[in-house]
C-alpha cells in the first residue's frame, strides 16, 4: 500500500513534516509513506492555466498513484496555509475526474500554539471533502509542537504517538484488501 503525505508547511524544519515522518515510522510494514515535498513549486491556481503547470501534473500523478493520503497542516491565522489550499484547489480539478475523488484521506496537524491546529484541520477536512476526498475519522492535534519532538525530530509524546497510530489504523482500514500474490 502506498500512502502519500503532504505537509502544509514550507519550512525546512517543519513540525508537520516531522509529524509525517513519525507516521512513516508507525505505519504497518505492508504500507509505505512517501512525503511529497513539491508544495512550494505549485503555482497559484488560475482556471485560465488549466490543466496546470508541470508541478501541478507531478502533484496530481503522486496523488493518483497513492492508495491513501495524509495531510499534515499547520494553522496560520486560524485556518489553512494558503499554499496548501492552493494545491487542493488544483487537485480538485477537473471536478468530474479529480484525483481526490473517493481517496481515503487523514488530516492531522501540529502548531506552536496550544491547540495543535484544530481549526485548520477542521477547515482542511471541509475543503478536502468538498473536493471529493473520503475523510477518515482520526484526531491528531500536536499542540506546543516544539516541545513534542526530540532532537532527532521524532515524536516524543507517547500519548500523541498512540493517537497517531490509531488514526493510521483507521486510514489503512479504509483500503481494500489486496490479494496475496501466489507463487507459481
Amino acid at each position: 500500500m502506498k500512502v502519500l503525505g503532504i505537509s502544509g508547511s514550507l519550512r525546512r524544519n517543519s513540525h508537520n513534516t516531522q509529524l509525517l515522518r513519525a507516521a512513516e515510522e508507525l505505519l504497518s510494514p505492508d504500507a509505505e509513506l512517501e512525503v511529497w515535498d513539491g508544495l512550494k513549486g505549485v503555482p497559484p491556481f488560475d482556471e485560465d492555466d488549466e490543466p496546470g503547470a508541470e508541478e501541478v501534473a507531478v502533484l496530481r500523478e503522486a496523488v493518483a498513484a497513492a492508495d491513501a493520503l495524509i495531510f499534515a497542516t499547520p494553522e496560520y491565522n486560524a485556518s489553512i496555509p494558503g499554499q496548501l489550499k492552493n494545491a487542493v484547489d488544483w487537485l480538485s480539478r477537473p471536478v468530474a475526474t479529480s484525483v481526490l475523488r473517493g481517496k481515503p484521506t487523514l488530516v492531522i496537524g501540529a502548531s506552536t500554539g496550544a491547540f495543535g491546529a484544530v481549526w485548520a484541520q477542521a477547515e482542511l477536512r471541509k475543503v478536502l471533502a468538498t473536493a471529493g476526498a473520503r475523510i477518515v475519522e482520526g484526531d491528531v492535534a500536536v499542540g506546543h509542537a516544539p516541545t513534542r519532538f526530540d532532537d532527532a525530530g521524532r515524536l516524543s509524546d507517547g500519548e500523541l504517538e498512540q493517537q497517531l497510530r490509531e488514526a493510521l489504523d483507521v486510514l489503512l482500514a479504509e483500503l481494500p484488501v489486496r490479494p496475496l500474490a501466489l507463487a507459481v
